[in-house]
C-alpha cells in the first residue's frame, strides 16, 4: 500500500484534497506488466462526502466507499480508518511533525516526507525481523 500525504493551509475541508491526494499515489510496482497506477478503491468518512467527487473517481474506474451524511453509523469504514489515524498517531511522535513552528511550508513538508520515510522504514525493517 503506498503512502501518499500532502500538506495544506489550516482549516481546508478534506473533500477539496480529495482528488489531488489521489494524484498523488506513486504507481505501484513490483508485477509483471505495466505498474498500477490508480487504487482500485477509495475509502473515506463522512467528510469526504461529494456526489461530483464520487462522479469524478468513477470516471477514473476507481470504486468508492465513502460514507454518507445524515445515514446511520455501522457501514464498516471504522475498521480501516483505524489505519489512518495510526498513521497521524505515528507522525505526531516526531515533535516537529505534532505542532507547525516552520513558516515555510516547503520545509514542513521536507520533515513530513522524512517522517514518512522513517515510519515505512520502521514498518519494514521489524517486519523482516532483524531486532
Amino acid at each position: 500500500m503506498p503512502l501518499a500525504v500532502r500538506l495544506t493551509g489550516a482549516n481546508r475541508h478534506d473533500v477539496t484534497q480529495l482528488i489531488p491526494l489521489i494524484d498523488a499515489i506513486p504507481p505501484i510496482g513490483g508485477k509483471v506488466g505495466a505498474p498500477l497506477r490508480k487504487p482500485e478503491e477509495v475509502m473515506a468518512d463522512r467528510g469526504y462526502d461529494s456526489d461530483p467527487h464520487r462522479m469524478q473517481l468513477s470516471a477514473r474506474g476507481i470504486a468508492t466507499a465513502i460514507a454518507r451524511r445524515r445515514e446511520e453509523h455501522g457501514s464498516g469504514l471504522g475498521l480501516f480508518r483505524y489505519m489512518v489515524e495510526q498513521t497521524l498517531a505515528l507522525l505526531h511522535q516526531f515533535r516537529r511533525l505534532r505542532t507547525r513552528f516552520d513558516k515555510r511550508g516547503d520545509i514542513h513538508e521536507a520533515f513530513m516526507t522524512l517522517g514518512c520515510a522513517m515510519i515505512c522504514w520502521r514498518r519494514l525493517h521489524s517486519s523482516i525481523g532483524y531486532f
